[in-house]
């Protein structure tokens, strides 16, 4: 279909730049991959059922490579505990919570291992945690490490924002015991600001972490197409499912926060059920060829 003339926003202009620095280089390609690479797929209204049902699946993956998975999966609350231990080592209390949600964004780029796994059981090979390894093989690994930059200044975003918020409560110096802490998070006026007003932004980055990366990384990874190309389809499937990827929001959200108590173990469990998911989530959302 012809495109006419169109001015770019700042915001088209900024993404155009930075996802060229990890796009394949176009002289590498062949004229067909090149093209393949920048046909847009279409994508699918779905919903609640089909929530369920990629759910279903992905506990099905977790349940025939549990070994594999787990041993991949182990590694995402160990870190969740390395970053909440220094934080509190180094009198960064406030930052605890932030620390641990705010990782949550850039679980999707940690699932990619997943994806694979769950990729190669839905064409009926042999899976390991081996396999889910080689992703560093795929065509498309400069997207995949350009796109996981992208969440993770994101997370670095949220942090800077948190610790800014942080100074409602803290502004006249961080807490040096867990009890002054709780005190003046709940007790205080301050706290109670902070509390509101970093849900409501937290809400806003895990929406944009959602809609930019729900399909981006799956995309890559089946299709091998540009990185802005996985973008604009992961925004398009978003806008045309509010409701259900809102719920699937919560869904993903709420799971998390079950598994992480206590300190953090449930995600042994929750983290790989939800990559497992979210590849059958995007089989239904993105049509195939």
């Amino acid at each position: 279909m012809a495109i006419g003339n169109h001015v770019e926003n700042p915001f088209e202009y900024a993404l155009k730049h930075l996802v060229g620095a990890f796009s394949g280089p176009p002289h590498r390609r062949n004229p067909a991959a090149r093209a393949a690479a920048r046909i847009e797929p279409q994508v699918r209204r779905i919903g609640a059922a089909d929530l369920v049902a990629s759910l279903r699946k992905g506990f099905g993956d977790f349940g025939a490579a549990r070994d594999d998975v787990v041993f991949i999966a182990i590694v995402y609350p160990l870190a969740g505990l390395v970053l909440a231990a220094l934080a509190m080592r180094y009198e960064l209390l406030p930052m605890v919570f932030p620390l641990l949600s705010g990782f949550a964004l850039v679980g999707p780029l940690a699932a990619v291992g997943l994806y694979e796994i769950s990729r190669r059981r839905e064409r009926g090979e042999s899976v390991s945690w081996l396999d889910a390894a080689g992703v560093i093989r795929s065509p498309a690994i400069r997207s995949i490490v350009g796109m996981g930059l992208i969440l993770i200044g994101l997370f670095a975003l949220w942090l800077a924002t948190a610790y800014e918020i942080s100074l409602l409560a803290f502004a006249d110096g961080p807490p040096v015991t867990m009890e002054s802490f709780v005190n003046r998070v709940f007790a205080t006026g301050g706290g109670q600001a902070m509390i509101v007003i970093g849900i409501g932004v937290g809400f806003l980055f895990a929406l944009v972490a959602l809609a930019l990366s729900v399909v981006s990384f799956p995309l890559l990874l089946d299709k091998h197409v540009d990185l802005d190309v996985a973008i604009r389809t992961s925004l398009k499937a978003v806008a045309a499912n509010p409701g259900t990827m809102a719920l699937w929001g919560l869904i993903v959200a709420g799971s998390l926060v079950l598994g992480s108590i206590p300190a953090l173990v449930g995600l042994i469990v929750v983290v790989p059920v939800l990559g497992h998911a979210t590849w059958h989530l995007y089989r239904r959302l993105v049509a195939s060829d």
